[in-house]
């Protein structure tokens, strides 16, 4: 079972660790892509919000699913830590309690991921809307 340690530890972890960081790179590309659009240049808003709304899915995903990936690992550490128990028998809870600090640093690591992810997706999404009417309020008096 102490391959179950290893993939709490480098997979469900590095896992996360990686997640977050297409998330920041998705959030900066996302910034720099509101920052120099020309709405001028888009003749109709279903465009508009299209070229806006890109990658702004793989975002909320990360968001949405790294708590899950955590407990993923919370639960395998959990797991490893009774397995370790019944197979000693009587068991140091120093042994005990590094087992469970395992487990909680996994769920950790998914809170660490999801809670910007999800300010960020928020953060952009509001950057979307304040854009699409922008857009509508320049075209609106292009009809008039």
């Amino acid at each position: 079972m102490e391959w179950l340690k290893i993939v709490v530890d480098y997979g469900v972890i590095w896992l996360l660790v990686l997640l977050s960081v297409v998330a920041v790179g998705c959030a900066i590309e996302r910034y720099l892509v509101f920052r120099n659009i020309r709405l001028d240049d888009f003749s109709d808003k279903k465009s508009l919000e299209l070229e806006l709304t890109k990658k702004l899915h793989v975002i909320a995903t990360i968001g949405s699913n790294a708590p899950y990936l955590g407990l993923l690992g919370t639960v395998l550490g959990i797991m490893l830590t009774f397995y370790t128990m019944g197979s000693e028998g009587f068991m140091d809870t120093g042994k005990i309690m590094i087992g469970l600090a395992l487990a909680l640093k996994a769920t950790a690591v998914g809170l660490l991921v999801a809670i910007p992810a999800v300010a960020v997706y928020n953060l952009l999404l509001r950057r979307v809307k304040v854009l699409i009417l922008r857009w509508e309020i320049r075209h609106a008096r292009q009809r008039v």
